[in-house]
């Protein structure tokens, strides 16, 4: 059996794959889905909302890429210096993209039940939190 490190940056690596050639055709890559996720969790979002939200998916050059590119492709705009917010445009666009993320994540988890996937999810949290140590008590249920 592979340890779990192969596991983990093998599945890493073919959801990023895979999921950027799914979002390919809206202009969207798995990483400037994540920011537009994080910008729609708000009516404005701060830059460093972004980068603390997503810090542990990519650096800060990948992140400040991700950002210009919503930006760029009229997703998101700028309310104020510093602060992100969809376009009206970019909530309707980012509405069908997330049906087709769904369809996505119903292929990736098939086969695995609610329960498998909760105990698989709880696994990595507690292996995470050993490593950065984080008491043990710090998970959440």
């Amino acid at each position: 059996m592979k340890p779990i490190g192969y596991w983990l940056n093998r599945t890493d690596q073919a959801l990023t794959r895979h999921m950027d050639a799914m979002l390919a055709e809206h202009g969207l890559t798995r990483l400037t889905w994540q920011v537009l996720n994080v910008v729609r969790s708000a009516p404005a979002v701060v830059d460093a909302e972004v980068h603390t939200a997503l810090g542990a998916n990519a650096n800060a050059t990948a992140l400040a890429a991700a950002v210009l590119a919503v930006l760029d492709d009229g997703w998101a705009t700028r309310p104020a210096p510093g602060l992100l917010a969809l376009t009206p445009d970019g909530h309707a666009r980012l509405g069908a993209v997330a049906e087709r993320v769904a369809a996505f994540r119903e292929s990736v988890t098939a086969g695995i039940s609610p329960q498998e996937y909760h105990t698989a999810i709880h696994v990595l949290e507690r292996m995470t939190r050993n490593l950065e140590g984080t008491p043990s008590a710090a998970v959440s249920g």
